[in-house]
């Protein structure tokens, strides 16, 4: 309980304060009312972050789940080795800072194995990370690879959990695998997918450290992500008032999009309907 105050209930009462002054580390905070919030409603660059976080989250959580249901699934009926599963989630486990650097040099428009690949194909090499076009969806890339064995290994467990019984009465009614997969094994996995579309929802707001390593939020603001533009405010530019009302505004919206979620997804049930 300690613990929990100092390093959590603290931090965030405070971080709450601090969103409704005025406060450049070296002066003491001063109270300034909701002057934060209008100048907020008035940031371009706050609303043109906001875009790009919203263009990354899509990227990463259509394709994230994608990838993770497909992986989970092959890995259920084809393997019970957990070998192979602790191969699948080890991009989890590396650091982020890691996994950033090992992909831009792999993205490397002159000397990264992936360009090399692409300009023998197509003759010119293609900038990942140096292009406003690129850039996030590169970016998205490298989150997706990192986080899919964790999504994966959490729907690899809700598999478990459905009955052998259940798929036999679909075979003998007659069902291919298509159509078990979509009148059987979606609907059962409905809890658990959507406790991963809101962890995976949650965990692209607040990407930070893949952007800050390859691209800084460039190039031309082009990945400037929220996180990016916050930490730019408090620790480049020192307005921690401001950078603590976007913060506080942030984490209103992941509240609102998580309920949002869990009563679109009907998160308590699971049917075969």
């Amino acid at each position: 309980m300690v613990g929990f105050a100092v390093f959590a209930v603290y931090p965030t009462v405070r971080g709450v304060y601090l969103s409704f002054t005025d406060f450049q580390v070296l002066s003491p905070p001063k109270w300034t009312g909701l002057d934060n919030i209008r100048a907020l409603l008035d940031d371009d660059m706050f609303w043109h972050s906001l875009r790009v976080t919203l263009y990354f989250v899509v990227l990463s959580v259509v394709f994230g789940l994608l990838v993770s249901l497909i992986t989970a699934v092959v890995l259920h009926r084809l393997t019970k080795s957990t070998v192979i599963r602790g191969l699948v989630i080890l991009p989890f486990l590396i650091s982020g800072v890691v996994a950033a650097l090992v992909w831009q040099w792999m993205l490397d428009p002159q000397l990264g194995i992936v360009n090399v690949l692409i300009e023998n194909l197509t003759g010119k090499p293609i900038k990942f990370l140096g292009s406003q076009e690129w850039a996030i969806p590169s970016i998205a890339l490298i989150s997706v690879w990192k986080s899919m064995g964790y999504s994966t290994i959490l729907i690899v467990a809700g598999l478990q959990t459905i009955p052998g019984e259940v798929y036999e009465a679909g075979r003998l009614d007659g069902a291919n695998e298509y159509q078990m997969f979509r009148r059987l094994t979606v609907p059962l996995l409905r809890p658990i997918m959507a406790m991963v579309v809101v962890l995976t929802v949650i965990s692209s707001f607040q990407v930070f450290d893949i952007v800050q390593v390859t691209t800084k939020g460039g190039p031309a603001n082009a990945s400037n992500v929220l996180q990016m533009y916050i930490y730019d405010k408090a620790f480049n530019q020192f307005d921690f008032g401001y950078a603590a009302t976007m913060s506080l505004s942030l984490f209103v919206m992941l509240i609102v999009i998580t309920f949002i979620q869990l009563r679109l997804l009907r998160a308590n049930e699971s049917d075969t309907n």
